[in-house]
């Protein structure tokens, strides 16, 4: 009795683990970065990026991020400032962050890591024995637990390694945290990819749909009917006939029907004919949520010539400049020593991103010419192009003339 008594505890004790894991609490599924959409689909940030929308925006920023230096200047007491291209900031941000990994790769990552967490990005800031800092090594968001100190507020992040962890000061930790109103302790943030989990879902549970219903030919089903009543074996074996027959890669193949059966196809009904518009709107809402221009979710059926140009200069200003913020934040809090910050300070340069447009380009660099702001050598360097010998002044070339005196004849002679 005793024995039987102690099996059928475990076997309880099993079926209650079972059912835990089949449906996790809230906590369980926060853990693995995972939620629980309205469309009934668990949206993890693995999940969400199957969906092409989703992968496009969230490409979108990291990788326009990666491209824009991220450049360390000098401020000097006139007020001028002079790119410190030796500062360790720069070295890292832009050069090697790490033997593996070069600097842009790692902001893109880290970017990256920020949209799809909530916990954000984190880089370890490798120092030498002079507490200086050397290297930069990301750690994936789902090892990383913050502690908050509840007297000072200060935090300090465990990183789970296998069965144990370790303690990083915050000193010593990179922490990209995505711009969110939903931000309450300064420390952690909101992903953006998992407050839009409804719209993710719903995009995943359309696009099982859509991958169902062409797997069956694109047609919805239908109904056999018979004159008389079937027995199970019979129905069964005519039914797996007439899908063998006319399923998958035999669509529109012939199938032959016995017992006087007849097939009768059902039609799309108003929900099927409005699929692609319940589509585009989930695609609309990923755009909005990650605050970028549906035209870079590959989505042009708004684009017109009209708002083309401004798109660009939108996104910069909406869905990057929240982001290249946080970047100089943080560089500047963890990789610039407080006694320095008042004459170094770091910046991204955001020219990079009219690089592809040559017409733009060419009349700012223009307009900047005529107003004596740049430089012929200045423009050149931005173009890549090698420095004149006379290319240091600052003139209009459209409104300087030669004054060197011409030669007269020698009539007077």
């Amino acid at each position: 009795m005793f024995g039987f008594g102690k099996k059928t505890e475990t076997a309880t004790a099993k079926a209650d683990e079972q059912r835990s894991l089949a449906t996790p609490d809230g906590w369980l599924l926060e853990l693995f970065g995972a939620t629980p959409s309205a469309a009934g689909i668990v949206v993890s940030p693995e999940s969400a990026f199957k969906v092409p929308a989703v992968a496009a925006g969230v490409r979108a920023i990291s990788e326009a991020v990666s491209i824009l230096p991220l450049h360390t200047y000098s401020r000097a007491a006139d007020g001028s400032r002079e790119r410190n291209a030796d500062h360790i900031a720069s070295r890292l941000l832009n050069g090697d962050a790490n033997p593996w990994t070069r600097g842009p790769q790692l902001r893109e990552l880290l970017t990256a890591d920020a949209i799809c967490y909530d916990a954000g990005g984190f880089a370890e800031i490798v120092r030498d024995g002079d507490k200086k800092p050397r290297e930069l090594h990301r750690i994936h968001p789902s090892t990383v637990t913050i502690e908050i100190d509840t007297l000072t507020g200060e935090p300090r992040y465990r990183v789970n390694i296998g069965s144990g962890s370790r303690f990083i000061d915050f000193r010593d930790m990179l922490h990209l945290r995505a711009p969110s109103p939903l931000c309450m302790n300064n420390v952690s943030g909101k992903s953006p990819l998992l407050q839009a989990k409804d719209a993710i879902g719903l995009l995943i549970t359309l696009q099982q749909h859509a991958c169902l219903l062409f797997k069956n030919g694109g047609r919805p089903s239908g109904i056999l009917s018979f004159p008389q009543k079937l027995g199970a074996e019979v129905a069964k074996r005519i039914k797996a006939s007439w899908q063998a027959a006319t399923g998958g890669s035999n669509s529109g193949g012939t199938a032959v029907l016995e017992e006087g059966g007849s097939f009768t196809p059902l039609s799309f009904n108003s929900v099927d004919s409005q699929f692609l518009e319940i589509w585009a709107l989930a695609i609309t809402e990923v755009a909005r949520i990650l605050r970028v221009p549906p035209v870079l979710l590959m989505d042009y059926s708004r684009q017109t010539w009209a708002n083309a140009e401004t798109g660009g200069q939108q996104f910069l200003t909406y869905s990057l400049s929240p982001w290249l913020s946080r970047w100089e934040s943080e560089v500047t809090l963890k990789l610039i020593a407080p006694e320095d910050r008042d004459e170094i300070y770091v910046e991204h340069l955001t020219d990079a991103l009219l690089k592809s447009d040559f017409a733009s380009r060419a009349t700012a660099y223009s307009a900047y010419r005529a107003a004596g702001v740049l430089t012929a050598n200045e423009v050149r360097a931005g173009l890549n192009l090698a420095p004149l010998p006379d290319g240091n002044v600052l003139q209009n070339p459209y409104t300087t003339t030669d004054k060197t005196p011409k030669t007269e004849g020698k009539a007077d002679e």
